[in-house]
């Protein structure tokens, strides 16, 4: 028995407020009762009329038409008799002999075989559908008859144009029912050929932005089609005659210059419609958006459109008409706002403003129902539209308006509360028709719900004294479909005993079912239900048995065989004695058909003399007349050395081939069985199955990975999504690697569903200070189910105790207009289909929009001003006041300028925050300048604005101590001479007041003691006499204020011992002089780490290289200069840790003429290395004073 039928009840938990509410009315409303569609209750069941067919709203008829349909149909029991309204009137069809009703319906025909004109039945038509129990009544039917009036007839006289100039030629078409088609040809009927310069516009009208004298030779007429009546009306041509300043020459023109290298005056965009710089638009919601922009000018001017305040919707907007038409084909109210087009050419742009307001014929929220309620039960009909404006409710019963229906005893269970009617204890007799009429200045909607008083005994539904077999240990139901009025209470017993079965083992549905939830052997009996209500009982009777499952205790298992032998496939079955089962088996999803070579048994299938055509996928299936199992191997025949010992030992393993034969079987709605015959192991064993699938709807042609399963199974049960297209396909994989993927399998389309999923990544925030912009992550395309996804959103102001507002949308943003600024709201998604709805989400808090603070911090100070960082206090706002979520206290701050005289600074602004909610708050401002003055103001801020500034405040910062010196150069002189130059400090933080140089001879890793020079803050250099000219030394220098010593430049003098051996080649077959070895043994100490230094210095006009890398970060700006080839290392040298360059396998010697080389007092090298010479040439040469271009300083020296 399947059940139908029943009741929905109120749960406890997702009705709670409407159980609240019933209390307070002292009411309880039952849930409408859903009749079955049993023929025999169908049959006995009076109901009021439903209109089940009609005309559409505005009806247009052809004038040659011989007859006019206009429809209307209801079903109800006792069978509807029609009546009709005309303008209002009642229209007594008896009295007009062209107008017929159709039998057992309310279509009108009119006829006009016999004479009469249809622009005599025009107006407005309304059917009314009547029985004992209502009135039901059709929409209004306004009736019109299509008009294509003629052209008025006119002389139109020639159209004068200078040469460049703007043109309209206007079309105003006469008016016809519908409008008619707009298109433009010339007296030779060929279309006018349409571009940027030249196009119709949305009135009819051709706008040319500049015209050519190409365009005087030929005419221009307008053409009006009439959809209806198949006709083209033609206005007289328009004739052109184009004035040229300049004589024209056919053969000159070209499309790069349609002036033929003529003058033709440019001018600036000017928009031709619309006019001004602002318009207005107001379009309907669901309706279609059309904005147009023509603008003159020459050069041809492109238009381009934007949207003040946000994006253009690039999924809806479409532009057409060369980009100067803007069309959106279903407006929201989200696509309200200022649109912008824009004109420009190389003289200039224009713009133009249309402020887009979006209103709304009323559209359903929630429309009423049919309502069926026993005698003595409770419920409501409900008429929720929404629309701009505010659609105004009106509810009338069969026909009439209630408020102006006479009162009856009837009456007094009724009452109206606005889009709501209560109705408590109905009485049978009170059945009717209600209408709700929600409507507009755009429009009105109109829906029929009736209420319908029944009481009937219970009746059973399903067969009588069902016998039920079930497998022991699965889920069992036990149908028992009933219906009753007032509802039945339905109630199991086993073998008639008992109070009732529900509740452990058992458990019993509203709708009549019994679920058992593991049939056991003592579950098997007589069951009964019983249905009850005041007016009678009825039973009905189900006997269970509960059989032992078929299962396959031996399966067949994969073989490999050679060819002439046998194989044999073993399939061992149990099941319940009382069951007869079958046994049969398949190869390839096919029967087998048996024979001489093929047996079977009980228990088994043997092949005699295997051939190649042996080969394939077998399969065992046992069968009863409730379950049934089956079991798959694989036969595999070959010669190959696999069945040869010693030569498939020697053979490594490979990848395994793939699998072939995928089959599709046990199809649901989300699973499916999967069957496949494994390739060969390519003696490796499987170990896994790859399964992977593709759907051809949104994204054909990718696979993806769906499940994995164990090397020994070949056949699993797919689980799927619903309503996705799907094939598959099957990888083996073994120790070696993957197979190549098998063939596809056929496709297998699963049936759609509501939605599983939950919308993710819900919130709402606001985008100005009175919306709140609801958004959403969209669901996966697997997770949509079925087609026409759409979203359920819900919101209410937090602790409010408001009512949920939804709306349904199909996209992933919603914005709540009209909201007060910052306050909270519950919010809540669905995700819906054409199958039904998903689960909800969990409520989140989302909020509206913030505005500027009101407040701001006051009395702001400084106290404890250091050199670098100074105390803040300030006294608080009200964080109501903050009109959004409080960020922090920002301060604005930047240095105004430097104490020290001269010096230029940086007035960047730079801001900190604060986050402190304490009555008194402070705040420490660091990585201040020292002795420089600042400024500074604070405000307080919200996630979107600031507030107004705070009074400002001036302080002064303290002396500190200098920067590092901004360059040092050791520069060599002579060779008992350093000369030692540098700049002043960056940021001196203060007075100068000198400079301390430290410095100290420098042995291997043992240092000198300290010889200390002062200098005075005029100073920038210094010559240093050298003791011991081979010594290497080490500098300290640093700039002195009243504060102390500043931050110290490091450097190393140069090396002049027999430690450097070089082989680098500058570009062009040149190479460098002294002053390059100088720079090579340049590094810089600098936080106690060694850092080697560019091996290229720019040289001075003096032949000197310049250290100016050894300084600090910011100094680091003096080697801008330096290319990037110059930096790269030295070839055929390495730095050692400690900056030294270890020797090369060859030497510069090479490249000479010998070991004699030249150079000039400062150690600068006379002429140029010759090319090399060749290996043989020096090897052996192992002197290290022979290889040192710096020891041949010294050996002329």
């Amino acid at each position: 028995m399947r059940p139908v039928g029943g009741r929905e009840m109120l749960g406890k938990v997702g009705h709670a407020a409407l159980m609240l509410l019933s209390l307070l009315l002292l009411w309880q409303e039952a849930a409408a009762i859903e009749v079955p569609l049993d023929p025999k209750i169908q049959q006995d069941l009076k109901q009021p009329p439903t209109i089940i067919k009609q005309s559409v709203k505005d009806y247009i008829v052809d004038p040659r038409d011989n007859i006019i349909i206009i429809e209307c149909e209801a079903k109800g029991n006792p069978v509807p008799t029609f009546s009709w309204r005309r303008n209002g009137r009642l229209f007594n069809i008896g009295k007009d002999p062209r107008v017929t009703m159709r039998k057992r319906s309310g279509t009108l025909e009119v006829g006009f075989h016999n004479g009469g004109r249809p622009e005599d039945y025009e107006g407005e038509y309304q059917c009314f559908a009547t029985n004992d129990l209502g009135v039901a009544l059709s929409n209004k039917i306004l009736l019109r008859v299509s008009k294509a009036p003629l052209w008025p007839k006119e002389v139109l006289a020639p159209v004068q144009v200078v040469e460049g100039s703007p043109l309209v030629l206007t079309c105003n078409p006469p008016p016809g029912l519908p409008p008619p088609l707009i298109f433009w040809m010339d007296s030779n009927m060929t279309p006018i050929h349409q571009d940027r310069r030249v196009s119709m516009g949305l009135n009819g009208d051709l706008y040319f932005s500049n015209v050519l004298v190409q365009d005087g030779q030929k005419d221009y007429s307008c053409n009006a089609r009439f959809n209806f009546t198949y006709t083209i009306q033609q206005k007289n041509p328009f004739n052109l005659k184009v004035q040229t300043t300049e004589p024209y020459n056919d053969t000159s023109y070209n499309a790069s210059d349609p002036f033929g290298g003529r003058k033709v005056a440019e001018t600036s965009p000017s928009f031709l419609t619309p006019e001004g710089s602002g318009s207005f638009k107001m379009v309907l919601r669901d309706e279609q958006l059309l904005l147009e922009c023509i603008a003159a000018g020459l050069p041809t001017p492109s238009i381009k459109w934007f949207k003040r305040g946000g994006d253009l919707p690039a999924q809806k907007v479409k532009f057409q008409n060369f980009n100067k038409t803007l069309k959106i084909l279903s407006v929201s109210e989200e696509d309200a706002g200022e649109y912008v087009c824009m004109a420009d050419n190389r003289l200039g742009s224009i713009r133009h403003s249309i402020n887009v307001q979006v209103k709304a014929a009323p559209y359903w929220l929630d429309k009423p129902t049919n309502l069926v309620l026993a005698p003595e039960e409770n419920g409501r009909l409900v008429c929720r539209a929404n629309g701009n404006p505010k659609p105004n409710i009106q509810w009338l019963m069969n026909g009439e308006p209630l408020n102006k229906i006479t009162e009856t005893p009837t009456s007094a269970n009724r009452e109206v509360l606005g889009d709501t009617i209560l109705f408590r204890g109905v009485q049978i007799g009170s059945s009717a028709v209600y209408q709700c009429n929600a409507s507009n200045q755009h429009g009105y909607l109109l829906a029929n719900a009736f209420v319908s008083v029944l009481d009937m005994a219970p009746r059973m539904l399903g067969p009588k004294n069902q016998l039920i077999k079930v497998v022991m240990n699965n889920r069992t139901f036990l149908n028992c479909p009933f219906f009753g009025s007032p509802l039945p209470e339905l109630r199991w017993f086993k073998n008639g005993q008992g109070s009732g079965l529900d509740g452990g083992q058992y458990r019993a549905y509203i709708n009549g079912t019994l679920e058992i939830k593991r049939a056991r052997k003592e579950d098997e009996g007589i069951y009964t239900c019983v249905a009850s209500n005041m007016l009678g009982n009825a039973e009905n009777q189900v006997q269970l048995e509960v059989k032992e499952p078929t299962r396959i205790i031996q399966a067949p298992t994969h073989q490999s065989v050679l060819r002439g032998s046998k194989a044999t496939f073993h399939c061992k079955v149990v099941s319940d004695p009382s069951l007869p089962t079958t046994v049969n088996w398949s190869k390839d999803g096919e029967r087998l058909d048996l024979g001489w070579r093929l047996k079977k048994d009980e228990e088994s299938l043997t092949i005699s003399s295997v051939s190649e055509n042996d080969e394939g996928i077998y399969t065992c299936t046992v069968k009863s007349e409730i379950d049934q199992d089956s079991a798959s191997a694989r036969l595999t025949v070959s010669e190959d050395a696999s069945h040869n010992p010693s030569v498939y030992s020697t053979l490594p393993p490979d990848r395994p081939d793939p699998p072939i034969d995928l089959d599709l079987s046990d199809p649901s709605a989300r699973s499916v069985r999967l069957t496949w015959i494994p390739g060969n192991d390519r003696r490796s064993p499987v170990t896994e199955f790859l399964v992977q699938f593709e759907e051809n709807r949104w994204e054909p042609g990718r696979w993806q990975n769906l499940s994995s399963y164990p090397g020994d199974l070949n056949s699993v049960i797919l689980q799927l999504a619903p309503n996705v297209n799907y094939q598959f396909r099957v990888i083996a994989i073994n120790s070696v690697g993957w197979s190549q993927p098998s063939q596809p399998s056929p496709r297998y389309k699963t049936t759609a569903a509501p939605p599983d999923a939950i919308p993710r990544d819900l919130r709402g925030w606001g985008s100005n200070k009175d919306n709140m912009e609801i958004t959403w992550e969209p669901l996966h395309d697997l997770e949509k189910n079925g087609p026409n996804l759409q979203y359920n959103v819900w919101w209410r102001r937090k602790d409010s105790g408001d009512d949920w507002t939804n709306v349904t949308t199909s996209e992933t943003k919603y914005v709540v207009r009209h909201t007060e600024t910052y306050v909270p709201y519950e919010i809540k998604i669905q995700a819906r289909n054409e199958l039904g709805s998903g689960p909800e989400s969990n409520i989140v808090i989302g909020y509206s929009g913030e505005d500027k603070p009101t407040d701001s911090p006051t009395e702001l100070r400084v106290s404890k001003v250091g050199s670098t960082r100074a105390n803040i206090h300030w006294k608080p706002v009200d964080l109501s006041s903050v009109q959004g979520e409080f960020k922090e206290y920002r301060l604005h701050y930047w240095r105004e300028s430097s104490l020290v005289p001269g010096l230029v600074v940086s007035k960047e602004k730079k801001t900190t925050g604060f986050y402190t909610t304490v009555p008194e708050p402070s705040g420490i401002l660091k990585d201040l300048v020292p002795y420089s003055k600042y400024k500074m103001f604070m405000v307080v801020a919200n996630s979107r604005f600031e507030s107004l500034p705070s009074n400002n405040v001036e302080f002064t910062t303290a002396e500190g101590v200098p920067d590092a010196p901004r360059f040092f150069r050791i520069n060599r002189r002579s060779l008992d001479t350093l000369y030692l130059e540098w700049g002043k400090p960056l940021e001196p933080n203060g007075i100068l007041i000198g400079y301390q140089l430290v410095y100290q001879r420098v042995n291997g890793s043992r240092l000198g003691p300290q010889q200390f020079e002062t200098f005075r803050p005029n100073m920038t250099d210094f010559i240093l006499r050298l003791p011991d000219r081979s010594a290497r030394y080490k500098f300290n220098l640093s700039a002195l204020t009243k504060v102390g010593m500043g931050e110290v430049y490091a450097e190393e003098s140069p090396l002049f011992s027999n430690e450097a051996h070089i082989d680098q080649r500058s570009r062009g077959g040149k190479y460098p002089s002294s002053g390059f070895l100088t720079g090579f043994t340049k590094y810089l100490v600098r936080d106690k780490k060694d850092l080697p230094l560019d091996p290229v210095d720019q040289k001075d006009q003096d032949g000197s290289f310049d250290y100016q890398n050894g300084s600090s970060v910011r100094d680091r700006n003096e080697n801008e200069n330096s290319s990037d080839e110059d930096n790269k290392p030295l070839q055929g040298s390495q730095t050692s840790l400690d900056g030294n360059v270890k020797e090369s396998d060859d030497s510069l010697v090479d490249y000479g003429e010998g070991g004699d080389g030249q150079f000039n007092e400062d150690g600068s090298f006379i002429g140029q290395y010759t090319v090399k010479k060749d290996k043989d040439e020096t090897e052996g040469n192992e002197s290290s004073e022979a290889t040192s271009p710096v020891n041949a300083i010294y050996s002329l020296a």
